[in-house]
């Protein structure tokens, strides 16, 4: 028994070196540490001292100084011969030098002992034995003599019970009915600690923590591991005053010297609530191997995990170690909770990993489809230019939040930005049109109007650009798409209006009506323009692609080029000089040359002319020569300059949507492969070759078997492409879903 005791005593008085790391840069504060520095230092045997020795303390920039401690280094020894007489002087100067025994209160112990209150009968040794260094505990303390005043049993009765107020009646009750009476210092020491303690944790819960630190500092006996809550709310008063690394110290202090392992744990997972990642590293250093080889904290080890990879999500710069991100993982296989997935999710995205963020979201949503997981894979898809799937996922969740507004009407103005413009459902378009005019969105009503003039709606677009200055006034895109609107309307008066406005500060706007602004460089400017985020002034995600093929109107015109050439067009002129019908045969010469941009401003000027049959062919001509540039904005506008015969448009349209359906399959993009092929289905049989493009983009989408269907069809007709994809089909073992 007396060796627990004398632990136990030995931990107590260690704990009270806690000030010292604690200290923190206030007067009070410091005079606390002077006091205990001084009670620390008189302490022998091991017990402060040992304890400070180990840890030593934490200067006034966070450093640790060990201390001169003679009991850690070698002494220096007497020869053998010479031991005898060191020790007889010694037991000599024992002899003449007694040391009195101390006179000490031991009420308390009994009366803590005889309750059972191992606790508080732990706490009274080691305080006695910091404020007595030569007093030894009793073996038993139940063997006190058991204190004949009644009424001071009453008063320690009471202040077992926290009734502290009641033993400050009881004693000034006593100390009025026998005035010479005096109530033990022991007890006045306890009840002021006591009380100070009840006052600390009051202003613990109301988070006045400035006054929780003064408490502590001036009541230094309250900071031990026999207390340890009492240190967890000093390190959450250091937290709360911005002083992270006190409250670091004050954490490390625990786990560096209190041993009782579930206050350990506790400790962890408080310092992880108001600790910064590199500060719980070092905590993490402290976890100890427990006897059957675990890990003492492994228990907690994957609540830290997500956590750690939260303050990522937070924080794009900070690097959380690989293992914790692998915990996570695996959390999301074994545990299968969305929240997990999210995490990583964010955590990606953060770091514009936007293929891990995609497969992270994807899953989430798998499990759970919820605001925060459609966002994260919408911002990723948007990245990954496949914004019109970033609004298909997007719009139920559109209206949650402030951030999933601002991400769906992103993944508006990206799809309607996207070069060449996508067919969009006439459904989407209006779920789209009424989300920008509720939120008055700038830069997606400017998208709106670039998108109505690629489909030669300039009285639509002008609204549309309206609507965005009248959002954004000073919006400069907007305002060249205006311009440029009411130019196709021939609004020549309005045109200048605009130009008016923004003379001097937009040299592109001045511009606007030239005829410089109609050849290459102007159409240029005008697809810049269209591609701008309205206030970044930074181009949109765009999506451009060359065509591998051409359409079959392409082809059949070849014959029909040499014959319409009527001069030489290797050299290099301004087609703006020639009459409308020379014109027209320069821009058939450039095209036998594979000149299509010059051929394209050529069958521009072309178009001045009044003949119908010169300018039905200049329509049709700048058509093609823009196909075969892959602009295929360009040449559905140029088709519908001049009315064509149902066959020729037909033909025009056919094989516009041919050239967009491979340009959309070689980017990867399968679904608009599928929706350019519908499209054209309606117009004409499908051809062979699109049906094998057909089913290769039906197996980029894992729908294997509609693939397969295709390909056995095309393949019974003996089409090569189809069988051989279906040869490869059944070497992948692939099955139908």
């Amino acid at each position: 028994m007396r060796s627990v005791v004398l632990a136990i005593a030995c931990v107590g008085a260690a704990a009270s070196s806690v000030v010292g790391v604690l200290r923190p840069e206030i007067d009070l504060f410091d005079q606390a540490i002077d006091r205990m520095n001084q009670t620390a230092s008189v302490v022998p045997d091991g017990s402060a001292s040992a304890a400070t020795s180990r840890t030593g303390r934490i200067g006034e920039n966070g450093v640790e100084v060990a201390r001169h401690q003679p009991q850690d280094r070698p002494r220096p020894q007497a020869p053998a011969a010479a031991q005898p007489m060191v020790q007889a002087q010694a037991q000599t100067q024992d002899q003449q030098q007694p040391v009195p025994a101390p006179v000490v209160d031991e009420s308390a112990l009994r009366y803590f002992a005889s309750k059972g209150d191992t606790a508080r009968l732990q706490a009274e040794i080691a305080r006695l034995r910091a404020l007595y260094p030569n007093w030894t505990p009793p073996r038993d303390p139940l063997a006190v003599p058991q204190n004949a005043d009644q009424q001071l049993e009453r008063m320690w009765q009471l202040y077992s019970e926290a009734r502290y107020a009641d033993v400050r009646t009881a004693i000034a009750d006593r100390q009025v009915r026998e005035p010479g009476w005096t109530p033990p210092a022991d007890l006045l020491d306890r009840l002021a600690i006591a009380e100070r303690r009840s006052q600390l944790i009051a202003a613990s819960d109301a988070k006045r923590f400035v006054e929780v630190v003064s408490l502590a500092a001036d009541t230094p006996s309250l900071l031990t591991c026999s207390d340890v809550d009492i240190l967890w709310r000093v390190a959450e008063a250091f937290a709360g005053t911005d002083r992270a690394m006190r409250a670091r110290d004050a954490y490390t202090y625990v786990l560096r010297n209190c041993t009782n392992e579930p206050e350990r744990i506790a400790t962890i997972q408080k310092a992880a609530a108001l600790l910064g990642y590199a500060d719980m590293q070092e905590l993490l250093g402290f976890e100890k191997t427990l006897p059957d080889g675990t890990r003492e904290f492994e228990s907690i080890r994957d609540d830290l995990a997500r956590r750690f990879v939260a303050a990522g999500d937070e924080d794009g710069k900070l690097a959380i170690a690989v293992p914790y991100i692998q915990r996570v993982e695996r959390l999301v296989e074994r545990e299968g909770l969305a929240s997990d997935a999210l995490l990583l999710g964010w955590y990606a995205l953060r770091r514009d990993d936007m293929p891990m963020a995609e497969r992270w979201f994807r899953k989430a949503r798998g499990i759970e489809d919820t605001a925060s997981a459609s966002q994260g894979l919408a911002l990723a898809l948007i990245d990954r230019k496949m914004p019109l799937e970033a609004e298909e996922i997007m719009h139920r969740w559109y209206d949650t939040s402030d951030e999933t507004k601002a991400t769906y009407l992103a993944a508006v103005a990206n799809t309607l930005a996207t070069d060449p413009p996508v067919v969009i459902a006439a459904d989407v378009l209006q779920r789209m049109a009424a989300a920008t005019l509720k939120e008055k969105d700038p830069a997606s009503a400017q998208q709106f109007g670039w998108y109505a003039l690629a489909f030669d709606q300039p009285k639509t677009a002008e609204q549309w650009f309206l609507s965005a200055l009248n959002w954004k006034e000073e919006d400069e895109p907007s305002a060249y798409g205006l311009a440029v609107a009411r130019l196709r309307l021939r609004d020549l008066t309005g045109m200048r209006a605009v130009q008016a406005l923004w003379q001097g500060r937009s040299e592109r706007i001045a511009r606007v009506g030239e005829p410089e602004a109609q050849t290459r460089k102007g159409r240029a400017a005008e697809t810049t323009a269209r591609l701008q985020a309205a206030g970044t002034g930074e181009p949109r995600v765009v999506t451009y692609v060359r065509p591998v093929g051409e359409g079959r109107a392409v082809r059949r015109d070849r014959q029909a080029v040499r014959a319409r050439t009527a001069a030489g067009c290797r050299t290099t002129l301004d087609p703006q000089t020639l009459a409308p019908a020379a014109a027209l045969a320069r821009g058939w010469c450039l095209m036998d040359l594979n000149r299509p941009l010059e051929a394209a401003a050529a069958f521009d000027a072309a178009l001045r002319t009044t003949a119908p049959d010169v300018q039905r062919d200049a329509a049709y001509g700048q058509s093609l020569a823009y196909i075969r540039a892959g602009l295929f904005r360009e040449a559905a506008v140029a088709a519908t300059k001049a009315k064509q015969p149902r066959a020729r448009a037909v033909e025009l349209q056919a094989a516009i949507l041919s050239d967009r359906a491979v340009a959309a399959f070689d980017a990867g993009r399968f679904r608009e492969t599928i929706l350019f092929l519908d499209q054209l289905a309606q117009l004409r049989t499908e051809r062979a070759d699109l049906m094998v493009l057909r089913g290769y983009a039906y197996k980029g989408l894992n729908r294997t078997g509609d693939a397969r269907r295709i390909f056995e069809t095309l393949a019974a007709t003996g089409q090569r492409d189809a069988v051989r994809a279906l040869g490869d089909m059944r070497d992948q073992g692939t099955r139908p879903h």
